[in-house]
């Protein structure tokens, strides 16, 4: 019970990320770079917080003791995964065309994550906003200001649609002190950003767990191949994808 408490604490955690960001893409005084800043603070403390559970204080001499040969364990792999994830998170807003995936998963007896950093193309189901500050045009007086206020009207539907749907996360993974074992078995969420030059795309969405895709319980914390839902993820959300990491 206390790992699933620890579970929901923290899931809720990143849907309050969430509403925060859609404050922040809706208030005009806040530049896009103060949204992605305030983001990137955030995961770095639940990445922090995750390798600290995983590896203990040290987890960067952990996972640079994976990467250098010198241990070949799961727990040394997953610290240097979450850390090059970390580093390639920090470059989101500054490096074009590179797509970041995060699914996931409770299943009945443990859950999974799965973080993918990708090339290709956002479909039509993401929500779009762009960054003025981004444009390279050379533009008029009048050209920049509309541009300003096309892009202002963009962020704050994206604001809405975070809205709307960060509850995604909280209903997939309930406190466990209020709800049914039966209410919290399965659930799950799809979190997707990209940017192609001024413009950003995002989608934020439940995603179901297969229940089939674990024979057996999971007795210890490990690394397993990556699931059929965030290869349907992948599949539904991008066209001509390439997995970086």
């Amino acid at each position: 019970m206390e790992a699933e408490r620890d579970l929901h604490e923290n899931m809720m955690r990143i849907a309050d990320a969430g509403e925060r960001k859609s404050r922040l893409l809706d208030d005009p005084d806040v530049p896009l770079t103060e949204v992605y800043e305030d983001e990137l603070d955030e995961m770095s403390r639940s990445f922090e917080y995750r390798l600290q559970q995983v590896a203990g204080e040290d987890y960067y001499d952990v996972a640079t003791a994976y990467l250098d040969g010198e241990r070949d364990d799961w727990i040394g792999a997953l610290a240097a995964y979450y850390l090059e994830c970390y580093y390639r998170l920090q470059e989101r807003y500054t490096v074009d065309e590179q797509i970041f995936l995060l699914v996931i998963l409770r299943y009945p007896d443990s859950f999974t994550v799965n973080l993918s950093f990708l090339t290709g193309d956002v479909g039509a189901d993401a929500v779009r906003y762009e960054s003025s500050t981004l444009a390279e045009e050379d533009l008029t007086d009048s050209d920049r200001e509309q541009l300003y206020a096309d892009s202002q009207y963009s962020q704050h539907k994206a604001a809405e649609y975070l809205r709307e749907n960060v509850d995604c996360i909280r209903d997939a993974f309930p406190d466990p002190d209020s709800t049914s074992v039966a209410q919290r078995r399965y659930g799950g969420f799809v979190h997707l950003t990209g940017r192609r030059g001024p413009t950003f795309a995002e989608v934020l969405d439940s995603l179901s767990p297969d229940p089939d895709r674990f024979d057996d319980e999971a007795s210890t914390p490990g690394i397993v191949p990556e699931g059929p839902e965030a290869k349907r993820a992948k599949r539904d959300l991008l066209t001509d994808a390439d997995v970086v990491l």
